[in-house]
């Protein structure tokens, strides 16, 4: 009986994995924003327990006649509408701010965290696509925006200022970066590819490389005079990607760091691919080796070329990323380049490493990056506590999206087991019987 139980709760695990795999679009859409909510909630009960903790002179809120420190209707309220730049009037009896204008600091820092977690995000998603885990893009993001830094400030004496002269500096920036990226990514995927080297480990390790390599050329070689700290030699204003409101009457403030060119240049880049893996014959190797490496190097593909090739193109845009934010955000190297790219797996796994679904994963994320520092700002609630519920948020939407990677691992995995026959003989993925 024990064993049929175990063998009946077995099915079931399957039929469960099986039936989450096969999520429509729309189903999945759902269960994320049921999560959601769900996070909201657990994190208003953590807002209330930690305000019944804490001490204050006044409470913030009553509910059932007890007093709490924090109320977790503004938290989430002031969280969201900072976000955006203060569009809803919290304390007046009107639900939106009459004042409000689109472009505000705010909405500013939204819109920048959200394009530089395109980048990121789109690449792990590339990797996780192929079947490689790139737990390197932070290393291929720093490379890239040392490699634009310097590249573009010395092309900057070689080219005219002024619009033409900007063009070519960016696009410069935006290529170098790319390239070395793709260089820097490159050399796991050789690992990987030739000595069968985990490439979880090796990006990993690659991250610190270049992290401690970055700093020592830019405090050896390409050190700002000027500079009491690690950082190359600011770039010309017309070699950067300026905000609108610079050359338009109109657009976001130069403080928000944000560049509306840079984000549709993301979207832009989204769209691209998403065609470039959906559509096209690479796309079509990549996405076989990462469901069915054995099928698809039966099928003639050249899994150690795929990998390596993956693992650049993966690279690349995650030095696209380090590009843009040098040429839209600090306008040089510095140290201390923030973690962007370790951001950008939860942004993949959100966005269930599709990359159209990176836009709003990435969109999600910036809004809680940016809407948590009006948190800290207006209200009494620690930094911690906010980091908590950031956290919840991102947690409680992205683990539906694992749990249903990883049973389309165990489902292709199970699949394959049948294959092999109860007398010993193997079928392949043709159908055809080895023994024959």
């Amino acid at each position: 009986m024990s064993g049929e139980s175990e063998s009946d709760g077995g099915r079931s695990a399957r039929d469960a994995l099986e039936r989450l795999v096969g999520l429509s679009a729309v189903e999945r859409l759902l269960i994320s924003l049921a999560a959601l909510v769900l996070a909201v909630l657990v994190g208003g009960v953590l807002i209330l327990v930690s305000g019944r903790v804490a001490t204050c002179q006044t409470a913030a809120a009553t509910y059932f006649g007890v007093g709490f420190c924090y109320d977790p209707i503004q938290v989430y309220l002031v969280l969201f509408n900072g976000a955006l730049g203060g569009l809803f009037a919290l304390n007046d009896p009107a639900l939106f701010n009459p004042n409000w204008n689109l472009f505000n600091f705010g909405l500013a820092l939204t819109l920048k965290e959200t394009t530089l977690l395109i980048f990121t995000g789109l690449s792990v998603a590339v990797a996780f696509r192929a079947g490689l885990f790139n737990i390197g893009t932070q290393g291929q993001l720093i490379i890239g925006a040392l490699a634009t830094g310097v590249t573009v400030f010395y092309a900057s004496a070689l080219v005219p200022a002024g619009v033409v002269g900007g063009v070519l500096l960016i696009t410069l920036g935006v290529t170098v970066g790319a390239v070395g990226g793709g260089l820097y990514g490159a050399i796991p995927g050789a690992l990987k590819a030739y000595a069968d080297a985990n490439e979880v480990i090796t990006t990993i390790m690659l991250n610190f490389i270049a992290a401690r390599v970055a700093f020592v050329l830019v405090s050896e070689f390409f050190k700002n005079p000027d500079s009491q700290v690690v950082e190359t030699t600011p770039i010309p204003d017309f070699g950067l990607l300026l905000p609108v409101s610079s050359v338009l009457p109109f657009g976001f403030p130069q403080g928000g760091d944000f560049s509306l060119i840079a984000l549709l240049f993301g979207l832009v880049f989204v769209g691209a691919l998403y065609y470039l893996i959906e559509r096209t014959s690479f796309g079509y190797d990549l996405r076989t080796s990462g469901l069915q490496p054995d099928a698809a190097e039966y099928g003639g593909v050249d899994a150690k070329r795929t990998t390596v090739t993956s693992m650049a193109l993966s690279g690349a845009i995650g030095g696209i990323g380090g590009a843009v934010w040098v040429l839209m955000v600090v306008g040089r190297w510095q140290t201390g380049v923030p973690a962007f790219g370790f951001d950008g797996i939860t942004v993949s796994i959100l966005a269930g490493n599709n990359p159209l679904g990176v836009i709003p994963a990435a969109l999600l994320f910036g809004t809680l990056k940016s809407g948590s520092l009006a948190v800290q700002f207006q209200t009494g609630v620690p930094k911690q506590l906010v980091g908590v519920l950031r956290g919840l948020i991102i947690l409680f939407v992205a683990m539906p999206e694992f749990f249903r990677l990883l049973g389309s691992r165990v489902v292709d995995f199970d699949t394959n087991e049948k294959t092999v026959t109860t007398d010993g003989g193997s079928v392949d993925d043709t159908g055809g019987d080895d023994d024959e």
